[in-house]
C-alpha cells in the first residue's frame, strides 16, 4: 500500500515561507516562485542563489533567526534546516498548530508532503517518488525520462491543446478524439518540431485534423498557438 496521496498543489498567489539560506533553500525557494507563490526566505544569512533570487524580485528576503511567530500567514513551509533538531522541532510545532503544509527536508517524519523529482516540459509534468526511500534514485529516473520526453514536448502538448479545442469546437465525438491522438502520436510532429520544423508539425497536425472532419488551414493554427501562448 502507498504510503502517500499523490497531488498536485495550487500555490499561485498563496504565501509560501522558506527557512533556510543555503543552496537546497535556494533550490526549494526558486521552485515555489516558479509555480506562482508568493516566497519569502527566512535566514540570518543568505547564499548567493537566494540573493540573487531576491535580486531579479522572484523572492523576498527576512535576514533573521526563526522565533515562534515568523511562519504567521503561510499556507505552504519549507525548511532547509536539519542541522538543528531543536529547530526542526519548533517549526514542525508551529505549522502543527496553524495547520500548514510543511516540508522539512531529509526529515521525512517532521513532513506532511514530500517533494518529488519533477520533469517539466510546458504543461507536461511529471513527478517521481520514492517515498523518501532514495531521493537520488528518483533523481536518476527523472534524468532516464528526460531522453524519452525532451524540451520539444512542450510546444507538442501546446500544439495538443489547439488541436483538441478545434476538435471539439467541431463537435467531433470522444472516441474519435482519442482516434485522431493515437494519429497524432504515431505522426512525425514531435520529431518535426524536436528539429526545429515547426512549420511542417503544424501542416502535419492540419492534415490529421481534415482526417476527422475538421477543416482548419496551418495558418490558423499558428494564430491560435500564438494566442494560447500568450495566455
Amino acid at each position: 500500500m502507498p504510503n502517500y496521496y499523490p497531488i498536485m498543489l495550487d500555490v499561485r498567489g498563496r504565501i509560501a515561507v522558506v527557512v533556510g539560506g543555503d543552496r537546497v533553500a535556494a533550490e526549494k525557494a526558486a521552485a515555489l516562485a516558479a509555480a506562482g507563490a508568493q516566497v519569502t526566505a527566512l535566514a540570518p544569512d543568505f547564499c548567493a542563489e537566494l540573493r540573487s533570487l531576491a535580486a531579479a524580485e522572484r523572492i523576498a528576503l527576512r535576514q533573521k533567526t526563526y522565533a515562534p511567530g515568523d511562519l504567521d500567514g503561510a499556507f505552504v513551509v519549507v525548511a532547509a534546516v536539519t542541522h538543528d533538531q531543536a529547530l526542526v522541532e519548533a517549526i514542525w510545532a508551529e505549522t502543527q498548530r496553524r495547520g500548514q503544509l510543511v516540508n522539512i527536508v531529509d526529515v521525512p517524519a517532521r513532513c506532511s508532503f514530500i517533494l518529488p523529482s519533477i520533469l517539466r516540459r510546458g504543461q507536461l509534468t511529471i513527478a517521481v517518488s520514492t517515498e523518501g526511500a532514495s531521493p537520488s534514485l528518483a533523481k536518476r529516473i527523472r534524468q532516464h525520462l528526460e531522453m524519452l520526453f525532451p524540451p520539444s514536448y512542450g510546444a507538442y502538448l501546446r500544439l495538443a491543446a489547439v488541436a483538441r479545442a478545434r476538435l471539439r469546437a467541431n463537435g467531433v465525438s470522444y472516441a474519435r478524439r482519442d482516434e485522431f491522438f493515437g494519429a497524432f502520436d504515431a505522426s512525425d510532429t514531435l520529431s518535426r518540431l524536436g528539429a526545429g520544423d515547426a512549420t511542417g508539425a503544424t501542416a502535419t497536425t492540419a492534415a490529421l485534423l481534415r482526417d476527422y472532419d475538421t477543416d482548419v488551414s496551418p495558418a490558423a493554427i499558428e494564430e491560435a498557438l500564438d494566442a494560447y501562448t500568450d495566455l
